[in-house]
C-alpha cells in the first residue's frame, strides 16, 4: 500500500467518525423520538415589514400583534427532525381556527404541523393543545408587549428581560434571533414537561450583532 493510499483511508476513517459523533442520538424523522422542544416567539412586526407576502391575518393594521408563537419544534441534542409523516394527517378545522390567536397565519399553522408537529408523535389536536401550554409557560416581559416607536436594544437586553421575568430561566436556555438589523425572534427550550431546559446548539446559534431594532406593533 503506498503512502498516499494509506492517508486517504486515514482521512476516510476520520470523516466517517466525525459523521457518526456529529449525527443525532434518535433516528431521524422518527415521529416521537427527539430530545427536547424549542418554542420559537416570532416577533411580528419584523415579519410584517420584512415578508415579501406578508399574512394580512397577522398583518392587518387592526391587529397589533407583538410576540406570537412560530412554533415548537422538537429537536434533538444536535440537530432536528422534521417532515417525520408524508402527507401529514389532516387539522381539524376547529384545532386550526382555536390557534389563530397565538398564532395568526392559517398558513403559519399548517406548516408547522406538517414540518415540525408530524415529528412530535402527537395528533393534530394534542399537538396544538402541547403550543398553547408552552406559549402559557413563557411570561412576555411588559416592556415588548406593546412598542408604540422603532426600539434599539442589544440581544443581551432582550434575553436578560425574557430571563427577569420568567425565573428558572438560564442564558443556556434561550437564544435571541435576528436578521442582522432587526430582532426576528426568541427561541426558548423545553423539556417534554415543558419545564426550562438547556440547550446548547441553539444557543450556539444566537444573534451575534451588538445592537439591533424592534419595529413597532401596527396599529392599535
Amino acid at each position: 500500500m503506498s503512502l498516499l493510499t494509506a492517508t486517504w483511508r486515514l482521512v476516510a476513517a476520520s470523516l466517517s467518525l466525525l459523521a457518526v459523533l456529529a449525527s443525532p442520538a434518535w433516528p431521524a424523522g422518527e415521529p416521537g423520538r427527539f430530545d427536547h422542544y424549542v418554542l420559537t416567539l416570532s416577533w411580528s412586526p419584523t415579519y410584517c415589514e420584512t415578508a415579501a407576502q406578508a399574512d394580512p391575518g397577522q398583518c392587518d393594521r387592526a391587529r397589533p400583534f407583538a410576540f406570537v408563537v412560530h412554533g415548537l419544534w422538537p429537536q434533538y441534542e444536535r440537530g432536528w427532525p422534521e417532515f417525520c409523516r408524508k402527507p401529514a394527517p389532516f387539522v381539524p378545522e376547529p384545532v386550526l381556527r382555536g390557534m389563530l390567536d397565538i398564532m395568526p397565519s392559517r398558513g403559519l399553522v399548517l406548516h408547522q404541523w406538517r414540518k415540525h408537529g408530524t415529528c412530535s408523535g402527537l395528533d393534530a389536536n394534542a399537538y396544538f393543545g402541547t403550543v398553547r401550554r408552552a406559549f402559557g409557560e413563557v411570561t412576555i416581559p411588559p416592556q415588548f408587549r406593546h412598542l408604540d416607536t422603532y426600539r434599539s436594544v442589544s440581544p443581551d437586553d432582550v434575553e436578560a428581560a425574557f430571563r427577569a421575568a420568567n425565573p428558572g430561566l438560564a442564558a443556556n436556555m434561550i437564544a435571541v434571533d435576528c436578521d442582522g438589523r432587526r430582532l426576528t425572534e426568541v427561541k426558548i427550550c423545553l423539556d417534554r414537561r415543558l419545564d426550562f431546559a438547556p440547550c446548547a446548539e441553539v444557543d450556539r446559534r444566537a444573534c451575534r450583532a451588538s445592537r439591533i431594532v424592534m419595529p413597532p406593533t401596527r396599529g392599535g
